[in-house]
């Protein structure tokens, strides 16, 4: 059986999909359950078990591990990274889990340090220790999280950053989870690590001059001091100084370290990552 933590988010949700259209059963681990339930196709829900579990309560977590062989694990970013995500670890191996994969963050670089890659950093060195089987995947930048931008390029014909004309790596998460079931599926030997990017790198000026050409409408990229940008996130865009923080390193992290693609994708799936272009084409009407 493969357990899955984190279904509700974009990379959890897409790899249900995916099992799915696969035939492969799964267990969907849900401090929500009923949501969860609510939110699944009629396949779905006859092929996908769901489990009350919560990461912060180890006795729900040791009940919806029963029989899992195989784990899948994409927490939430949050200050208890490390505290929730070593607990799971601890039951997975108590509870016979074989092989556990994890969605982590791009390699953490002592040059342009990232916070939450340094948490990631800690976990996947208590992962190795553990004697568990694994397989940790580094995704860069998800193109979902360029819908954030959609409310100001909607409204104004902008959007805001602070990462000057630097070029950065994007992926689908939906190749994050194809990656994932054909991990899970075809069981990758131990100790592999992934590091996980789209086939092209963009910059934000780049990207505003094909949303231009998609919308057929001047459409601008402002660049922004840091701290500018740090105070517009937490004053207008309402997230938690941390998370606003760390907007700012990775931000930051694309301007100092050269970001590169790399053919991670094309090797473990026999064919290209999905594109920018695309993407941005599916998502075109909540940029209008």
């Amino acid at each position: 059986m493969i357990g899955i933590i984190g279904a509700t988010g974009t990379i959890g949700e897409a790899l249900l999909k995916r099992l799915v259209e696969l035939d492969v059963p799964a267990r969907a681990l849900s401090r929500e359950p009923e949501k969860l339930r609510a939110r699944l196709g009629e396949k779905e829900r006859s092929m996908i078990e769901v489990a009350s579990a919560d990461a912060a309560e180890p006795e729900s977590l040791r009940q919806s591990l029963k029989g899992v062989s195989q784990l899948f694990m994409a927490m939430s970013n949050s200050p208890k990274q490390i505290e929730l995500e070593t607990s799971i670890i601890q039951i997975a191996v108590e509870c016979g889990v074989e092989h556990l994969v994890k969605i982590s963050s791009p390699a953490f670089e002592e040059k342009a340090p990232v916070a939450i890659a340094g948490w990631h950093q800690e976990i996947e060195r208590i992962l190795s220790d553990s004697g568990l089987q694994y397989t940790v995947l580094r995704p860069y930048a998800f193109m979902q999280n360029l819908l954030r931008f959609a409310p100001t390029i909607a409204a104004q014909n902008v959007f805001f950053g602070s990462m000057g004309d630097s070029s950065c790596n994007f992926i689908d998460c939906r190749d994050i989870a194809d990656v994932a079931a054909e991990v899970l599926t075809n069981r990758k030997s131990s100790g592999q690590i992934y590091t996980l990017t789209g086939s092209e790198t963009f910059s934000y000026p780049q990207i505003a001059s094909m949303l231009t050409d998609l919308l057929e409408r001047p459409i601008r990229y402002i660049n922004i001091p840091s701290q500018e940008l740090y105070r517009n996130l937490i004053e207008q865009g309402q997230l938690p100084p941390w998370i606003a923080n760390h907007v700012i390193e990775i931000q930051a992290m694309a301007t100092v370290i050269p970001e590169r693609p790399t053919d991670t994708i094309r090797h473990l799936l026999n064919r290209e990552p999905r594109t920018l272009a695309a993407f941005l084409h599916e998502h075109k009407e909540a940029f209008r």
